[in-house]
């Protein structure tokens, strides 16, 4: 995946971005992921570092190699290691389907919110099973935009919605992978798949959950395909803005939000 290939851009704002969806989701997405002292693991797109901070901090003992296509994001990972303290993490530059290691190189490979923006996720997971030792594990976790549900239901918001998806499609993306984790894991070789679902929900009850979760990691995800939607003539710029302000009557006091994430662990042969 290149600068041009991530559908959400590289601006201060997707950064923020990440780093609350990051925060939020941490104990959701990862409190049954831990690598034992000694072992390496390879995290496969790190982005901004947002996931590498939980994963080093998490397993202290372990050794993380960071890769990441993108230079500006790899010197803002690196920046947010530095920040939290954490010296258990290498960064590279470099693209999944060229990997400059060894084969079974790594004990553990992990993968997150990645697939998703690749034209051909079963060989990126062929590649990353390569580096991987025989019985090394393989972890990777993708969202699915179609599993969202919200109240005040509304046509207008949900398409907006379609048109993030369209837009990630016409680049070569899939922002309904999440769905498709077993069949795509057990096609790139793996063995033991077991894929498990996380839900995010959140009311007015959960006001962390509102702000973290509805507002600023899924509305602003949506937000961020406006200018690509309304070039590709997807919408006209009324449609979207009432589209946008119907998903915010979500995150209103009367309003809900839900969404489901998927998460899958596997063994290479």
């Amino acid at each position: 995946m290149t600068d041009n290939d991530y559908v959400h851009g590289y601006s201060e704002r997707e950064r923020q971005r990440l780093r609350d969806q990051s925060q939020t989701l941490a104990d959701l997405l990862h409190h049954d992921t831990s690598y034992p002292a000694g072992s390496r693991v390879l995290e496969a797109g790190c982005g901004v570092g947002a996931q590498t901070v939980i994963l080093a901090r998490n397993s202290p003992e372990a050794q993380f190699t960071a890769i990441d296509a993108s230079p500006s994001s790899i010197a803002t990972a690196q920046a947010a290691i530095g920040s939290a303290g954490l010296c258990n993490v290498t960064f590279q530059v470099a693209d999944i389907f060229q990997l400059p290691f060894p084969e079974a190189s790594f004990d553990h490979v992990f993968v997150c919110f990645v697939l998703e923006h690749l034209r051909q996720p079963d060989e990126a997971l062929r590649r990353l099973r390569a580096v991987l030792k025989p019985g090394g594990s393989l972890t990777v976790i993708e969202g699915d935009h179609g599993s969202t549900f919200f109240h005040p239901r509304s046509a207008a918001a949900w398409r907006t919605i379609q048109c993030l998806i369209d837009v990630q499609a016409a680049m070569g993306g899939n922002a309904l992978i999440g769905r498709e984790l077993y069949p795509l894991v057990r096609r790139a070789g793996f063995r033991e798949v077991a894929v498990s679902p996380r839900f995010v929900y959140a009311d007015s009850s959960r006001p962390t959950w509102v702000a973290g979760f509805t507002r600023n990691t899924y509305i602003a995800m949506v937000e961020g395909a406006r200018d690509q939607a309304l070039a590709a003539g997807m919408i006209d710029r009324p449609a979207w803005d009432k589209g946008i302000a119907d998903l915010e009557a979500s995150a209103g006091p009367d309003g809900t939000f839900s969404y489901t994430f998927f998460k899958a662990v596997a063994v290479a042969p």
